[in-house]
């Protein structure tokens, strides 16, 4: 939920302002003689009054200046996946660069704190740089991580967790060496000592690899504002990059999405024009179940005349296997969210069914469903371990959504109830329980601070609270209601560590110790990274 909001049912796939990356080889050299000296700037001729947008190309006391060049060693990274380097203890930010690199950086901006640079060469490269596979990765926003390996991947999210829980939570975190081999789950008396926060390696993939099971693909007119492409939006633009291979999707959105494309350019379909407000076509979303091999359609249009229908659907259906469901989304605002509040059916089915863990979910047009089914299942399985259940809690699952998180609990629990602000996804989660002959949940539509007083009201006594917020993290009504119901345990799924750490701070005051965070890895070769959060009532 990636950018995860999934109230938006947008794409985590965010760009990154990462560019530069004509080096992607292990030890690969773009520097000759003549370098500077680690660290000391060399100014371009020209460069002492350079402004970029009115920001000021010099600041008292800053070691560098917008237009030079250095040489630094990178020796970090930030969240949005550029390279940490140093001069004269002035941090630069390198897009392109990884830690382990030697680069010739040029200096775009600087502030007291910190400056912006883009490497121009790369002088010595990272053991851990390799060269990304993807042939769009320079221009295509959707991935930030492809040029350095996996293993370095992974270690570095533990870090970026660590070190977020320590600088924002204000948590101690116990070191990496203690934390090695330690398996999750481990009990901890709630008044105990006040132990460090054990930070797990990351749970990665054995093939991080087309691993997504759905695209969302915008429209854009081709070359001299002509015919139809589709593909993901350039890196740090609104610039559409044509597609037709993605290697974090799984082979069947590819092959259906090019198919799409091709019988839209077949029937006139125009590329919505966000300038303009015209053009027909806005977005294509299509979803693959892997449980099942279900493949759903879903046409973006500005507008609810759709020429050519059902010419359409048959030619899909004709080109591409598997397909149970054909729909058009209405979209008519200017902003740039991808749906609309209407959906209808075209052809086949409202739904496609997929199925993680044992439990089949029913799968709508704009339903929030995990793009990584693989990670998903470990993921849930953790949330499940880290709630402690032995069949005879109560368990409220906020932020339910359709029931995903919900439904692997009441296999373990006494009762689940379930929340979820969006009504269409409470009638998703009603059918998902219908559907597994799971009897034991309840659901609700509200905000989840609104309607918890209500249960406890009615004599609802939560052991266990769970909390999968989008991006933004708890509502700080929510964090209030927790702590007013004082569950035994809480577990907080977070898909933003930054957010994570603010709320368990806040937790934490209200009385709980957080003991175990397990990051899993649902979006290799992105900076993102989900946890799993368990905590403790201490008074």
């Amino acid at each position: 939920m990636s950018d995860k909001d999934k109230r938006s049912g947008g794409s985590r796939g965010s760009a990154a302002n990462r560019g530069g990356r004509h080096w992607g080889g292990r030890g690969a050299s773009g520097a000759s003689g003549g370098r500077p000296q680690q660290g000391q700037p060399q100014r371009e001729r020209g460069a002492r009054d350079r402004r970029q947008g009115g920001a000021p190309s010099r600041i008292a006391g800053v070691p560098v200046a917008v237009g030079d060049s250095v040489v630094i060693d990178i020796v970090g990274m930030t969240h949005e996946g550029q390279g940490v380097g140093r001069v004269e203890d002035y941090t630069l930010f390198v897009s392109g660069a990884v830690p382990g690199d030697r680069v010739q950086a040029e200096v775009q901006s600087i502030g007291k704190s910190f400056g912006r640079a883009q490497m121009a060469a790369l002088v010595a490269a990272s053991p851990d740089r390799i060269a990304a596979p993807c042939e769009i990765y320079e221009a295509c926003g959707g991935c930030q991580l492809q040029h350095w390996g996996y293993a370095a991947q992974l270690r570095w999210k533990r870090e970026h967790v660590a070190g977020v829980l320590a600088r924002i939570g204000k948590l101690p975190v116990a070191p990496l060496e203690e934390v090695a081999g330690e398996a999750g789950g481990r009990e901890i008396a709630p008044d105990a000592g006040r132990a460090p926060v054990v930070v797990h390696p990351v749970i990665g993939m054995d093939e991080p690899w087309r691993y997504r099971n759905k695209a969302q693909v915008p429209m854009a007119a081709g070359i001299g504002g002509h015919g139809l492409i589709g593909g993901f939006f350039e890196q740090g633009s609104h610039q559409v990059v044509d597609m037709e291979a993605c290697l974090i999707q799984q082979e069947q959105n590819e092959e259906t999405v090019r198919a799409v494309k091709r019988i839209a350019r077949s029937l006139g379909y125009s590329a919505y024009d966000r300038a303009t407000g015209r053009g027909l076509l806005r977005h294509v979303v299509v979803r693959h179940a892997e449980a099942t091999g279900q493949r759903m359609v879903v046409l973006i249009t500005n507008g609810r005349d759709l020429p050519h229908a059902d010419e359409l659907c048959g030619l899909i259906r004709e080109d591409i296997s598997g397909v149970a469901s054909i729909c058009q989304n209405i979209n008519t605002s200017p902003t740039s969210q991808v749906f609309g509040e209407e959906t209808r059916v075209l052809w086949g089915e409202d739904v496609i069914y997929d199925e993680i863990g044992g439990i089949t979910f029913a799968i709508s047009a704009r339903s929030f469903f995990q793009v990584n089914p693989t990670q998903t299942e470990r993921l849930y399985r953790t949330a499940v371990d880290y709630a402690g259940l032995t069949g005879e809690e109560t368990v409220i699952d906020a932020y339910c959504g359709i029931g995903t998180i919900t439904l692997f609990l009441a296999r373990h629990a006494r009762r689940v109830y379930g929340v979820e602000i969006i009504s269409e996804a409470i009638e998703d989660a009603r059918r998902n329980a219908l559907l597994n002959h799971i009897n034991n949940a309840e659901f609700a539509v509200g905000p989840a601070e609104v309607i918890m007083p209500q249960w406890q009201a009615q004599g609802v006594a939560p052991d266990v609270i769970v909390v999968d917020p989008p991006r933004k993290g708890c509502d700080p009504a929510l964090l209030a209601t927790m702590l007013e119901l004082r569950p035994a345990r809480i577990v907080y799924v977070s898909c933003d560590p930054a957010t994570l750490a603010r709320d368990l701070r806040v937790l934490e005051d209200g009385g709980y110790r957080t003991v175990e965070v397990q990051p899993v890895d649902m979006f290799p070769h992105t900076t993102h990274v989900e946890c799993v959060s368990r905590l403790i009532r201490t008074r």
